[in-house]
């Protein structure tokens, strides 16, 4: 049972302190540390292995969620995390969310070398270009990890995974599959090509529809999709490294899909393909 008063009460101690400069970019690089926020994201990282270390090197949290998610709790201590009982006031200063949930955890990086994911021979994965914002990444990396892909990666432009607002966006799927970082997007492409996956990049100006490739049959194979910024797309020369610029078919209405949205049906429409080219495999496996 947790003592009646929380053990770190003040938000100067010098784990607190510790925690919360892991809000900024420079801080996670020295010291190769992130901040997962929430029951989700800190179960996933209780659960997950770095480099054959546990991910999960430290927990704070409230008396209320340390009783709410005892099983939580009980899974950071097990896995060998450094469990502090903290008053409502840290969690809220450690806490880059306007309403905290109670725990916060502390993990080891775990990017994946992007030469391993290239070794595994990956058959569908999400390459982000150029994608600056964070909630978008996250979304795109659970998106992937819905989807089925093996990996992730993100080019040397694009922004910072480890970012609170990424970390969040991706709901635990950060732990869940291979993720590759600061990979040139030209060293990327050729990459994956030389592994032999085709890579699209998906434009909304592509000459390409993806209804149309469905129905020719050239999606059942190993494919890459480039996802670029929101706001201005893929430029010209990243679009003429890939092997087709593919769009969306917009049926209605609507000027455009987001990044996510676009992400998501992409994705889906490789890995139906790719379980069709491979038996019609169900989504449950039966």
């Amino acid at each position: 049972m947790p003592p009646a008063t929380p053990e770190l009460i003040s938000p100067r101690s010098p784990r607190v302190l510790a925690a919360r400069r892991l809000a900024k970019r420079n801080f996670r690089g020295k010291e190769r540390l992130f901040l997962a926020e929430g029951p989700q994201a800190v179960r996933e990282a209780a659960g997950h292995l770095a480099g054959g270390a546990a991910t999960l090197v430290e927990l704070f949290a409230t008396l209320e969620a340390a009783e709410r998610y005892a099983d939580i709790v009980g899974a950071a201590r097990d896995a060998g995390a450094r469990v502090h009982l903290a008053a409502e006031q840290v969690i809220a200063d450690i806490s880059t969310t306007v309403t905290p949930q109670g725990l916060v955890g502390v993990c080891r990086f775990l990017d994946t070398p992007f030469e391993e994911v290239l070794a595994a021979r990956p058959r569908l994965v999400a390459l982000l270009a150029n994608v600056r914002d964070p909630g978008n990444a996250g979304t795109v990396l659970r998106c992937a990890d819905a989807a089925g892909a093996e990996a992730v990666v993100l080019t040397d432009a694009s922004v910072d995974v480890y970012n609170p607002k990424a970390v969040r966006a991706s709901v635990g799927s950060l732990f869940h599959l291979p993720v590759a970082v600061g990979v040139p997007v030209a060293h990327a492409v050729e990459g994956l090509r030389a592994a032999g996956v085709r890579v699209l990049a998906a434009d909304g100006a592509g000459d390409r529809d993806l209804d149309d490739e469905l129905d020719k049959g050239t999606m059942g194979g190993p494919t890459a999709w480039v996802f670029g910024n929101e706001a201005w797309g893929l430029p010209e020369e990243t679009r003429a490294l890939t092997d087709a610029v593919v769009r969306v078919p917009i049926h209605g209405k609507a000027e455009s899909l987001n990044l996510a949205t676009a992400a998501a049906v992409c994705l889906y429409a490789s890995a139906r393909a790719q379980r069709a080219a491979g038996g019609c495999r169900s989504v449950t496996g039966n």
